[in-house]
């Protein structure tokens, strides 16, 4: 998700910085996620490594997984963590690259690389070092990188895609990558630029899960596999962010992978996100299958009349098989009329759903039963009324979930 919910990058990174700088000064305050070692515990890390960890920077966790249960990070690596923040993921990091190896920690929020800077001189690491910069240009020459570590990071990030593409630029051949992050199963599609603390809250920014994994795969990642999946909202304290997580499906994924050789060209790229299934997948989660329904039964029903009248215009005269074509535009008819019944789930409204079965009816009606233009346009007309209500429905729903209200469905 690039900035599409009417934030702009400045608005996004000066509320992740305002989030984040909280979190690293006054951890023991009240947060939409949970912060801390109960956190970092509730997330499976190993008590042993959570006490080697100084509490001052423990404090400070705000991870929304475990990426080491992916395993990318190894001896004498030279790793980068993407998002450290307080620096937890970063030492434990330099622990398992040991002396041979390195760790730089990366962050935008210069409060949270202050804090670790500190924290590092103060505890006499020398293996681990500090860079604050945005994981959208990261400062590092390329393939001079052997794994990445990423905890809750990609989601608070406006380009998500140049973020990918900086990763795999920087990891040498075969170079690893873990990460944790939020995901969701279908995507935010109100406004939200009236309210930017929303995007610092994790699941306007996240991606929906199929979409997540085929970033990486688009940019060349290989060897994907799922770690773990877990209800990290379920822990959140805020019962607004437990309502808004589970109303579009939040949850959190451990994920490794290692880079390919090359980066696929643009075209095979362009290809594989013209994927006509990856392009249906979007329009469902989207709700607007309704749309594609309609669309197709007008196309269908009016541009084969068009067609055909244009061809008779230039001689050529096509025979239609009528109970094909008839059966063709009740098809999708029918089809619009059960994509507009879902929304009810997320609506409880059962208008849209009523007024799309009748619709349908009215154009079956008079493709099969007795034929009246009007009577058949007014059933187009019924359809296209209940797919734009449906998605109104779907909008505010939305919105009221967000806090935004209903003005801006």
């Amino acid at each position: 998700m690039v900035a599409i919910l009417g934030y702009s990058r400045e608005q996004i990174f000066t509320a992740v910085k305002a989030m984040y700088t909280a979190v690293a000064s006054a951890p023991s305050a009240d947060f939409h996620f949970p912060v801390g070692r109960t956190a970092a515990e509730t997330l499976g890390y190993p008590r042993e490594r959570l006490d080697a960890l100084p509490r001052t920077q423990l404090d400070s966790f705000a991870g929304v997984g475990c990426p080491f249960n992916a395993g990318a990070v190894r001896p004498g690596d030279i790793t980068l963590d993407i998002g450290a923040g307080a620096g937890n993921d970063a030492v434990i990091a330099g622990e398992i690259v040991g002396p041979d190896g390195h760790v730089v920690a990366l962050d935008l929020t210069p409060a949270m690389a202050r804090k670790l800077h500190e924290t590092l001189a103060d505890a006499g690491i020398a293996n681990v070092s500090t860079l604050q910069a945005s994981a959208e240009r990261l400062p590092l020459a390329d393939g001079s990188i052997d794994s990445i570590t990423s905890n809750g990071v990609l989601n608070l990030v406006p380009d998500k895609r140049r973020a990918v593409a900086e990763m795999f630029r920087v990891l040498r051949p075969d170079g690893r990558l873990q990460i944790a992050d939020v995901v969701i199963d279908r995507p935010v599609s109100v406004d939200c630029h009236t309210d930017p603390r929303l995007w610092v809250e994790c699941v306007v920014g996240a991606t929906v899960e199929e979409d997540f994994l085929d970033m990486f795969r688009d940019a060349g990642f290989q060897d994907l596999r799922t770690v773990r999946t877990l209800d990290y909202f379920a822990h959140s304290p805020s019962a607004q962010t437990r309502e808004v997580a589970a109303s579009f499906g939040a949850r959190s994924v451990e994920v490794g992978m290692r880079r390919g050789a090359h980066a696929p060209g643009p075209l095979l790229q362009w290809l594989r996100r013209s994927d006509p299934r990856r392009i249906a997948a979007s329009i469902w989660r989207r709700g607007f299958l309704g749309v594609a329904g309609l669309g197709l039964a007008l196309l269908t029903c009016y541009g084969t009349l068009i067609g055909t009248g244009l061809l008779a215009m230039a001689g050529v005269r096509l025979a239609l098989n009528q109970n094909i074509w008839a059966g063709a535009i009740a098809l999708f008819a029918v089809l619009t009329a059960t994509a507009v019944a879902p929304g009810i789930r997320l609506h409880h409204h059962y208008g849209p759903t009523a007024l799309a079965t009748a619709g349908a009816a009215i154009v079956c009606f008079a493709l099969f039963v007795h034929y009246v233009f009007v009577v058949e346009l007014s059933g187009f007309a019924a359809l296209a009324a209940a797919v734009w209500w449906d998605i109104r429905l779907r909008r505010w729903a939305e919105a009221r979930v967000l806090g935004l209200g209903p003005t801006t469905s």
